[in-house]
């Protein structure tokens, strides 16, 4: 790895990577299969810091570095892709809203509770039914000041843990009247308030084992001081924990391909075609080497995004860049491993199938290839 990794970086790497081939991967096929999250190796994760990555420790967290937080949701991504898209929800979307932006008293009361791994994960609901990616325009749930609480109604789509979660930050629109971009705010709920329905997990084409959910607020109430950060700065506040958010994604991607990546390898090693190993074929050869490149490539891009984060400088261009091209490259790289193994590559009983089947949502969650190019485009021209 071309990354200059500090020592603890790579004593980090090294536990997580331990911990994720014992309790992790084993288990990712019978997620996949069952559809159930993998609670037993979750729990473990709280006292490794896994589940507070990025919570300060005063907080209960691990506190680590950006970079730091990238190794472990990659090394998840190796070993299980619904496990990691859980973890890095939880940890990228559902605690920075109230780390970077929440009371005293919101972080006293909630961090510590979601990162010790005794309770239940955290979750963020931003996209509805009518609007994906337009969240300026497309959010119509709304929350209406009543007394010393907040009535909420509307429905969000897509919520990643919703089923496992102590509560969901939801993206509501507090001013109904303008319209503009200070008309949204975040709003803390829990999930067992009065109103709050999750309803049955979406049947998706991979992640069986990470839950998404529609979620409908019937008159949900929740106190006015579970407002995260100032009325009217949600937009400002999604649009800064997604920026993080990609960073994970595109982690994850590099994990999965490289999980994707070592399976192919071995099999080429093994499987005898015409006399000899297929790894002798040029063919092969030539897949390999473009895999393990663009590996190698994504993984410093999203590196070096971490490192910005971690600096405190603008990362979002870099984020942007980062995520689209290691998810992209993740496709590519899993498809070419089904290649490698030919007909066996097809079949469930091998895991590159799954791994597939996982990495396809990439492109899309925590905004899509598209988006990010709108967004890299945006940040080029305005360069001098």
């Amino acid at each position: 790895m071309n990354f200059d990794l500090t020592e603890e970086q790579r004593l980090w790497q090294k536990t997580v990577h331990e911990f994720v081939a014992k309790e992790v991967q084993p288990k990712a096929r019978d997620v996949d299969v069952s559809g159930e999250f993998n609670w037993e190796a979750t729990r473990k994760m709280g006292p490794l810091g896994m589940l507070g990555l990025n919570i300060p420790e005063e907080y209960g967290g691990a506190g680590v570095d950006a970079v730091s937080a990238a190794i472990a949701l990659e090394e998840l991504g190796w070993g299980c892709g619904s496990t990691a898209l859980a973890i890095a929800a939880h940890n990228g979307l559902g605690t920075p809203p109230i780390v970077m932006f929440g009371s005293e008293e919101l972080k006293q009361k909630w961090l510590p509770r979601v990162a010790n791994g005794k309770n239940k994960l955290a979750a963020l609901a931003l996209t509805e039914p009518g609007a994906g990616s337009d969240l300026q325009g497309g959010v119509t749930t709304k929350a209406v000041k009543n007394g010393n609480e907040w009535v909420i109604n509307g429905t969000k789509m897509w919520c990643t843990n919703a089923s496992i979660a102590e509560y969901i930050i939801t993206l509501v629109r507090t001013d109904l009247t303008t319209g503009g971009s200070r008309s949204l705010s975040m709003l803390l709920v829990l999930t067992d308030s009065p109103g709050l329905k999750s309803g049955p997990a979406e049947k998706k084409m991979g992640l069986h084992g990470s839950p998404t959910h529609a979620v409908t607020y019937e008159n949900v109430r929740v106190p006015l001081e579970n407002l995260i950060g100032k009325e009217g700065r949600g937009l400002h506040q999604t649009l800064a924990t997604l920026d993080g958010g990609r960073i994970g994604i595109g982690a994850i991607s590099v994990g999965l391909a490289q999980a994707a990546f070592e399976y192919a390898v071995n099999y080429a090693r093994e499987r005898v075609a015409f006399g000899k190993p297929i790894a002798e074929q040029q063919a092969i050869q030539w897949m390999l080497a473009e895999a393990a490149t663009e590996i190698e490539i994504a993984r410093t891009m999203i590196y070096k995004a971490a490192w910005l984060k971690e600096q405190g400088r603008n990362y979002n261009k870099e984020a942007a860049m980062g995520k689209m091209f290691a998810t992209e490259m993740a496709e590519r790289v899993c498809r070419n491993a089904i290649q490698i193994h030919g007909g066996y590559g097809y079949s469930s009983e091998y895991p590159v199938e799954r791994i597939y089947r996982d990495a396809r949502l990439m492109t899309i969650g925590e905004g899509t290839s598209e988006i990010q190019r709108l967004v890299i485009a945006r940040h080029v021209l305005a360069e001098e």
